[in-house]
């Protein structure tokens, strides 16, 4: 088992990657907490798929565990889906040391964690990501958050986990779309901070992809402590935390104007990375060859990289929306070169419908 810390002061935790971890959650859990009851929630295919040795670890530690199963789908990051959350805690009579455990992917990770940051003002919780995007991604940080219909996690509070407990072993049960989308995360910080971890992903993209163990060990380290680096120096994103969301502007529109349903949040993000380093050419911040090589190792991935047919003024709108927008004006992250980019601050219209509307 690997460890890596978070530091945040009082609001510090592990994130702990290994494999055969789902065992033993609840005794790794019991080293930092000890909850008056558990709540689980989770999807009901992961429920049957990793239920039994969660919660036997729970019932080791002696403590009583409750489950709440939320459907599958982006759909599901809601209020109305909350508020069903908000229901069960309430019939459960769960206190301010209840723990909630946010066993999936990022819709789970994102909807307990705001939940958590909400029942009673804050409760406890931890995450035990089964998906490659949440282990390398969305457990770690602190963003919580659910859907609003005009702009993806425009409703969420930033409310650290107190543990994050990655099981390489998940990865072997996921489906092979949502490891790939994993993946856009992953390019996503080799693009953002780490030249090294972008060439390694071109050099062993066919092993990563038949889920290699000590390339997905390598791959899921690096990207979490460059997220705890950034995190640590930019808790709650008044500037420098903005480079994690390289490719996310566009990515958010695509997912917000195709109704959360035609791309999934991987997908979506490396189609938005293309086309930020797209734009990024077009506006003489890198060479050409930054664009095409991102291209190549996305299509390697089996990700898409074709922008989808959508309005380019609607799409504008769309970026109006986006949380990093202030006084009207875009905020964009573009890349400079394999591991370096720059947040700007006022992105003209003009140049993203230029973009948007080049065949090149």
């Amino acid at each position: 088992m690997q460890r890596l810390n978070i530091d945040l002061g009082e609001r510090s935790y592990d994130i702990l990657l290994g494999s055969g971890l789902l065992d033993r959650v609840g005794e790794l859990l019991s080293q930092v907490l000890q909850p008056s009851r558990i709540i689980l929630v989770t999807h009901p295919s992961l429920l049957r798929l990793y239920g039994d040795k969660v919660l036997a670890g729970f019932k080791k530690q002696g403590w009583t565990t409750d489950i709440i199963e939320v459907p599958e789908g982006e759909t599901s990051k809601s209020l109305h889906q909350a508020e069903i959350i908000y229901d069960r805690l309430l019939d459960f009579n769960c206190d301010r040391k209840s723990v909630l455990i946010a066993l999936g992917g990022g819709v789970i990770g994102d909807l307990t964690g705001f939940v958590a940051a909400t029942y009673q003002r804050g409760i406890p919780f931890v995450q035990v990501p089964t998906a490659l995007l949440s282990q390398v991604d969305s457990s770690v940080g602190g963003k919580t958050a659910v859907n609003h219909p005009k702009g993806k996690n425009m409703i969420g509070a930033f409310y650290q986990p107190r543990l994050v407990v990655a099981d390489l072993e998940t990865l072997q049960t996921l489906p092979q779309n949502e490891f790939r989308a994993g993946l856009a995360e992953v390019i996503k910080y080799g693009v953002i901070s780490d030249a090294s971890l972008f060439d390694y992903l071109e050099n062993n993209a066919e092993k990563i992809l038949r889920l290699d163990n000590e390339c997905l060990s390598h791959i899921i380290k690096t990207s979490c402590a460059i997220k705890a680096k950034v995190v640590e120096k930019d808790e709650r994103e008044s500037h420098y935390r903005m480079i994690l969301n390289f490719g996310h502007t566009l990515g958010h529109a695509i997912e917000a104007l195709t109704g959360y349903s035609q791309f999934i949040h991987g997908e979506a993000v490396a189609i938005g990375m293309v086309h930020a380093a797209k734009l990024s050419w077009q506006l003489g911040k890198c060479k050409d060859e930054v664009p095409k090589r991102l291209c190549e190792l996305i299509k390697k991935c089996g990700l898409p990289t074709q922008w989808p047919d959508l309005d380019s003024q609607a799409v504008i709108e769309c970026l109006y929306h986006d949380k990093k927008t202030m006084n009207h004006k875009i905020k964009f992250i573009l890349v400079k070169e394999i591991g370096s980019v720059e947040i700007v601050e006022n992105m003209p219209e003009a140049d993203i419908l230029k973009m948007l509307q080049s065949k090149v």
